[in-house]
């Protein structure tokens, strides 16, 4: 690879074509930064489960001016039924109705309700949004990065060396940005002994537009059904984490068919159709915990800084708070990077953490209760309410 550097000061590198990538892409071109977004994947990360949008993100949608493409693309409420092994319902939540509401074809949604879109709709409304305004780079990875007096170099997998006024990693929750500039994902990396799988299969086991969830002591199932697919989702706990090789789907998924193999109904219902899709997610349910979040000309925005977990509900929108974050802080300091790196993190740090103490302590003890005991709790809980 040629080692011939181009000099822009007044470009930012942002590392990752996600939620949070293209969100802090959005604002960095209207504080009037050139941007390039370079991309490890070959094209935008499509498929995955939906993603649901809370009021604050809404808010933000408004001052990106994409509020109405948003809206239009929310999918029907649905309601949420906590049941027992045998689909007696338990608990049952229907969805609220507002009594001040915009009715998008039949269905009725407030103006900053919280919604649910396909993630790919969410996906190509960001991504028309910087189309014809941010170089994008599918196919290619940054390798290195290299403090210099005006900003850092950043080398990459194909491309020629470049230097930026500043890298912002967007790259998720097992970021190449964290790990060049920060250190092994391992120094900060919090595991909340739980693994989880994710698969979107062509069949419905419940009816449409519902969630249910489903407890054996340490082991979930959660079904969420739309108009013709569901998406399987398989918790169970774990005290110590689990080695595998992270690119072999086929030993994920015989991970998923041990822990399940004696788990009856109605986790033996699903397991096969579910492991037999071709869209298998695998992961530990972790965050990530940084001591800060910025070093230099560098910072993470999203689960590559503060990732709350799948079990949080609410990943994306933590990412589009993040990077709107950082844009504020931006405005607040008048530009100065480093004093507005510090800014973003003065400012969102606490909201960061609080969203992850309550998914460690009560949002995944609500989905996955560990124990007979919990379960009940849990239940009564709920009832009580």
């Amino acid at each position: 690879m040629s080692t011939e550097t181009t000099q822009q000061p007044d470009r930012v590198l942002i590392s990752g074509a996600s939620f949070a990538g293209m969100t802090t892409a959005i604002w960095m071109r209207r504080l009037g930064y050139e941007v390039t977004i370079v991309e490890q994947a070959p094209g935008l990360r499509r498929g995955g489960t939906p993603v649901d949008l809370r009021r604050d993100a809404m808010e933000i949608f408004e001052r990106m001016d994409v509020l109405p493409a948003v809206r239009a693309k929310a999918l029907p409420p649905r309601t949420t039924v906590i049941a027992d092994l045998d689909g007696t319902p338990v608990v049952t939540a229907d969805p609220d109705a507002s009594e001040e509401s915009i009715v998008i074809d039949e269905y009725e949604i407030h103006r900053f309700d919280d919604v649910e879109v396909h993630r790919d709709d969410l996906l190509d409304i960001l991504f028309a949004e910087i189309e014809d305004t941010v170089e994008v780079t599918f196919g290619d990875s940054i390798t290195a990065l290299t403090e210099t007096p005006g900003g850092v170099r950043a080398s990459f997998r194909h491309g020629l060396e470049r230097e930026f006024a500043m890298v912002l990693g967007c790259d998720g929750n097992h970021s190449t940005v964290r790990r060049l500039w920060f250190g092994p994902e391992s120094d900060y990396s919090h595991f909340l002994h739980h693994y989880t799988s994710v698969t979107v299969v062509q069949d419905m086991f419940i009816q449409p537009w519902t969630s249910r969830i489903q407890n054996a002591p340490g082991r979930t199932l959660l079904l969420n059904s739309y108009e013709k697919t569901t998406d399987v989702v398989f918790m169970f706990q774990s005290d110590e984490e689990i080695a595998y090789d992270h690119h072999d789907v086929e030993a994920q998924k015989q991970i998923i068919r041990e822990v399940f193999a004696d788990a009856g109904e109605p986790f033996s219902d699903v397991v096969d159709q579910a492991l037999s899709a071709d869209n298998f997610y695998f992961d530990k349910l972790s965050q990530n915990r940084l001591p800060a979040w910025s070093a230099g000309r560098v910072a993470l925005v999203g689960d590559a800084a503060y990732c709350p977990s799948p079990a949080a509900g609410m990943g994306g929108s933590v990412a589009i708070l993040g990077a709107t974050a950082l844009y504020d802080a931006f405005v607040t300091v008048g530009g100065d990077i480093v004093a507005a790196f510090a800014e973003y993190e003065r400012s969102f740090r606490p909201t960061a953490e609080k969203i992850q103490f309550e998914t460690e302590e009560f949002g995944l003890p609500m989905i996955s209760p560990d124990t007979d005991e919990q379960i009940a709790a849990r239940n009564a809980q709920l009832l009580a309410m």
